[in-house]
């Protein structure tokens, strides 16, 4: 039997991944940090079936133990600070777990399991300021926030490892990709709640920042499927992973309200204090090549995606 071995498995991605792999017949084990508040709510369906341990990406002889006790055959690299504003408020935090993190991984597997095959979670944070649109595995990187400044580091060292070591060490540019289970404090899930609680009549208005600002959104789900295919593969490499088009904050708006009955205009106020300091431009991908390699296509588009995380939230909040 297969073992993976899954770091941030609390996350929206961790969850769908595990749920993924348990299908797929491996044993897995989620790595979570030891913090004061340990949230399982997205993993609570499948802690009988998944063995979750401690484990911290900025201590490195935590996961030496854990890749010498487990023995993986597959390690997922999936924790991170992962919130673009937080990486303002805590840039060298998010630069020791987000880069550093990626390297101590790495030095384990080197030391415990060179056979390992390893994947790293990279994100379209990473092009920012876009030297050309839309993105692809040749687009040059320019990040536009500490976050996105980490990530380029962990991309980078995942390709040197690769090369020098010869790691299996997959890198996925995964484009922003959405659930019911992603955090609230994420614009899509604030919007689906906030919809869901002005219709219940728990709330009365809905604060956004730049309603204009687009983004590539795709379903989290689909996009570990695209993790995995890409460990299957006979040779390592890096895909970008998104849906090749574009919509904006406004649109998104425009959706959930109306999926409800109610008009977004009449309910949506734009507070500029939730502005980036620096905005990205128009990400939108070019998955042209995991389709072709890895033969991955999405099943859920974004207007099914909308009205997934409205009715998911609708329905957690009549409970």
């Amino acid at each position: 039997m297969p073992t993976a071995l899954v770091t941030g498995i609390t996350g929206q991605d961790g969850s769908y991944l595990a749920q993924l792999l348990l299908k797929k017949g491996y044993r897995v084990i989620g790595v979570a940090r030891r913090s004061s508040t340990v949230n399982y709510e997205r993993i609570q369906h499948l802690l009988d079936d998944i063995t979750v341990v401690q484990g911290d990406l900025q201590d490195q002889g935590s996961l030496l133990t854990l890749l010498e006790e487990y023995e993986p055959t597959e390690v997922y690299n999936l924790a991170a600070q992962s919130f673009v504003p937080t990486s303002w408020s805590q840039p060298a935090l998010t630069g020791d777990v987000t880069a550093l993190g990626v390297t101590r991984i790495l030095e384990a597997i080197r030391f415990v399991n060179p056979k390992i095959r390893f994947y790293q979670a990279s994100s379209s944070e990473m092009f920012g300021k876009v030297m050309e649109v839309p993105q692809n595995e040749e687009t040059p990187f320019y990040p536009r926030s500490p976050y996105g400044v980490a990530k380029v580091y962990g991309h980078w060292i995942t390709v040197n490892y690769r090369e020098s070591f010869g790691i299996f060490a997959a890198s996925g540019i995964l484009f922003n990709h959405e659930s019911p289970r992603r955090g609230l404090e994420f614009v899509t899930r604030k919007i689906s709640d906030g919809v869901a609680k002005i219709k219940l009549g728990v709330t009365k208005e809905l604060r956004l920042g730049n309603l204009d600002a687009q983004r590539d959104w795709g379903f989290a789900g689909d996009y570990v499927h695209a993790m995995w295919l890409m460990l299957q593969q006979a040779t390592p490499d890096n895909y970008v992973i998104g849906m090749g088009e574009t919509h904006s904050v406004r649109e998104f708006c425009e959706i959930a309200f109306s999926h409800v009955g109610l008009d977004y205009k009449d309910f949506v106020v734009v507070d500029e204090k939730y502005y980036r300091p620096a905005e990205v431009d128009l990400l939108i991908s070019d998955p042209s090549k995991a389709r072709a390699q890895l033969k991955w296509e999405p099943s859920v588009t974004f207007n099914e995606l909308v009205k997934m995380m409205v009715d998911s939230d609708l329905a957690r909040l009549k409970k």
